[in-house]
């Protein structure tokens, strides 16, 4: 039997990212509207450990689904009972692929509430990733990681590579039409904290979700819009700042005390101010803006809490902080 879900808070409630959503549970109402979660993806980025947290949550779990019987298993009687679905669809469906946006703008003017991730990370990340558990990729012409068929290995990697390309543009229709969630810097444990966090959110508004993060660790690539803050003062520098973050009442005194910092904040609160309401009217769901410092530890994670209290206000907002929430 599964769990009644985490309930949506209210516009102008911030949640943290933390695996658990605030809300009572509560019983379904009779005729409560068929909701899908669609997790497509590259190989290797994380589907099935988003799949098992969504199972967690409740949901009626399919792995590798064929795109062209998405409409037909939708129709399934006993599905009539469960009106939480999770579908994993990924590039081993690739000639039915294309066809699939299509199908899932059929379902939501029937009244279907679709959600759609696409989990995605670096190349790098993913041969790194390959290599480890000496698996194939779907897309792979009869080679594996352990040197099979006379290939040496700058063969193999180069197949490799060039098999994670091609899967990428495949993808890219898909891709640009979802929720994208960058794997590469997080654990397991901050996937499904993420994953269980955006499917509790409403689906019929616009969702701000603000990330802090460390550019001495990469730069996530599910950004919409990216500020680099690394020319402002650093309380790492302060020996008695240095083991806070930016969530700590030292640090938030010494930032706000900073006019480049509070110039800042007042520069960045003014651009998505101005650009909220246009977006909205551009039918987005999630909206994520990273924020980066050096260590992710101080002036990104400060200027994140600030943005999200500020826009909490107005907005649905997700606070992520990617260094410190895989600690």
């Amino acid at each position: 039997m599964h769990n009644t879900p985490p309930q949506p808070e209210p516009t102008g409630q911030t949640r943290q990212d933390t695996g658990t959503a605030s809300g009572e549970t509560g019983s379904h109402c009779e005729r409560e509207q068929l909701e899908i979660v669609l997790i497509t993806g590259m190989s290797g980025s994380g589907k099935s450990v988003a799949l098992h947290a969504l199972e967690d949550a409740g949901y009626y779990c399919v792995d590798n689904l064929p795109p062209k019987l998405l409409s037909a298993f939708v129709e399934l009687d006993p599905l009539h009972q469960t009106k939480r679905l999770a579908i994993a669809m990924d590039v081993r469906s690739s000639t039915s692929l294309p066809d699939l946006p299509h199908q899932l703008d059929t379902l939501r003017a029937s009244g279907v509430i679709v959600k759609s991730l696409f989990l995605d990370a670096t190349t790098e990340t993913l041969v790194r990733r390959y290599s480890e558990t000496r698996r194939r990729h779907p897309l792979s012409q009869g080679t594996d990681s352990r040197g099979g068929n006379g290939h040496g290995k700058a063969d193999l990697h180069r197949a490799l590579t060039d098999s994670i390309a091609l899967e990428r543009d495949l993808l890219t229709t898909l891709r640009e039409q979802s929720y994208v969630i960058d794997t590469s810097m997080i654990r397991a444990t901050q996937l499904q904290s993420y994953v269980k966090t955006l499917i509790a959110t409403p689906s019929a508004q616009l969702t701000l979700v603000f990330e802090s993060f460390a550019f001495k660790r990469s730069v996530p690539t599910d950004a919409d819009f990216m500020f680099d803050v690394r020319m402002l003062p650093n309380p790492h520098y302060e020996p008695e700042l240095k083991r806070l973050t930016g969530r700590d009442a030292g640090v938030i005194e010494y930032l706000q005390e900073r006019d480049e910092v509070q110039r800042m904040l007042a520069q960045i609160t003014s651009f998505l101010s101005s650009w909220m309401d246009a977006l909205a009217k551009d039918h987005r769901s999630y909206v994520t803006v990273a924020i980066g410092c050096t260590g992710g530890q101080h002036r990104s994670v400060y200027l994140v809490e600030q943005l999200g209290k500020h826009f909490s206000k107005s907005w649905t907002t997700i606070i992520r902080h990617r260094e410190l929430d895989g600690l």
